[in-house]
């Protein structure tokens, strides 16, 4: 049995390998509890200056957490399934607060967990064979590992029109929209790996990292910039989702009818959730969202279509999930405040231990 996670210490670097290729790399909570502890112990290393995480394997970085495994637990035991992303949310405030550089390369699936580990890197390198989505909703679950935070702040409606469709995005699209902060070819990733570690202990920072990548990174055209007016247009200020169905009703052509079959698909509870956490979230710190994600999943681990949506999607792949309630209409406000309320003792408590240094 190999390692699902592999750590290297070398010239500076402190280097994360996701080693689950034949699961997509899919985060196990294991592999959380693992560079949770790593990541800590690298943090006050003074001969680590620099943290670089990448996925084994050509078909993923991560393509999320292992959703089978949360499936099969949150049916018997919700609440305990739900402790995965404790240690999960953990994590990702870890790498969010992180006092070093924290370089992240993406190649081919990013989604959930994925994003989660990769989304506050100081460095975010994508390839020419990414496909990064957040399409939680279509499992009757909502966008977390901080989306609730980061997906506001990328200005216009792109973020909630990202958390609500699930909709897809490559290499280009993604340094457009401000998730990526450079796009390399993914057949230069090993030569982008070996300048990065030619750089040598003593100049490695932040500034070093930023130059060296540069010498690498190849721009490109983006299809989502065709699309920004429309997504501005419908998923800037919304009142609700019932307002943006109506809204691409009256508008219609081809986006119009392409976002409202997406909507069509997702469960309508998870919309709604959605659609308010992300509204929250624009105004709350990164780990206040992470508090608020937890009450959610900690409520749609009790399913029912958290449950529906993975049985439909993953387990018998009939792509034919029975939401409950089945339209938007039967969602109400009464239905959904439970999910954001303050689940007192047993609320996140984010206790990694690390600040990051200012400046």
């Amino acid at each position: 049995m190999e390692d699902e996670v592999l750590f290297e210490a070398r010239q500076g670097w402190g280097i994360i390998t996701l080693n689950r290729p034949k699961a997509f790399n899919a985060l196990t909570w294991n592999m959380c509890r693992l560079m949770l502890a790593q990541l800590k112990e690298w943090a006050v290393d003074d001969e680590i200056k620099a943290v670089l995480i990448k996925g084994a394997g050509e078909k993923a970085f991560c393509a999320g957490g292992d959703i089978r495994w949360l499936y099969e637990t949150s049916q018997q035991d919700p609440h305990g399934a739900a402790e995965f992303f404790r240690t999960e949310y953990n994590l990702n405030s870890l790498i969010h607060h992180y006092p070093k550089p924290y370089v992240a390369l993406l190649h081919g699936v990013v989604m959930g967990g994925g994003v989660g580990v990769s989304i506050s890197a100081s460095t975010r390198i994508v390839s020419d064979t990414l496909t990064w989505a957040m399409p939680e909703t279509g499992i009757g679950m909502v966008p977390d590992v901080g989306g609730s935070y980061f997906l506001p702040r990328l200005g216009g409606g792109l973020g909630l029109y990202l958390a609500l469709t699930g909709h897809r995005l490559n290499g280009t699209d993604s340094v457009y929209a401000g998730i990526a902060t450079n796009h390399v070819p993914y057949e230069q990733f090993e030569a982008l790996e070996e300048a990065l570690a030619g750089i040598g202990k003593q100049d490695l920072t932040q500034k070093s990292i930023d130059a060296c990548v540069a010498t690498f990174d190849k721009p490109g055209d983006t299809a989502l910039k065709e699309s920004r007016a429309q997504i501005d247009q419908q998923f800037s200020a919304p009142q609700n989702v019932e307002d943006i169905i109506e809204a691409l009703g009256r508008e219609g052509g081809a986006f119009a009818e392409k976002t409202l079959q997406s909507l069509g698909r997702m469960s309508p509870t998870a919309l709604k959730l959605t659609f308010e956490e992300v509204q929250r979230g624009a105004n709350m710190t990164f780990d206040e969202c992470l508090v608020m994600e937890f009450a959610l999943v900690r409520k749609i681990m009790k399913g029912p279509d958290f449950h529906e949506g993975v049985r439909a999607q993953i387990i018998d792949k009939d792509r034919n999930p029975k939401w409950s309630p089945e339209a938007l209409s039967g969602v109400t406000d009464d239905l959904t405040a439970p999910y954001f309320a303050d689940l007192g003792e047993n609320a996140l408590r984010l206790d990694h231990g690390v600040t990051k240094q200012a400046g």
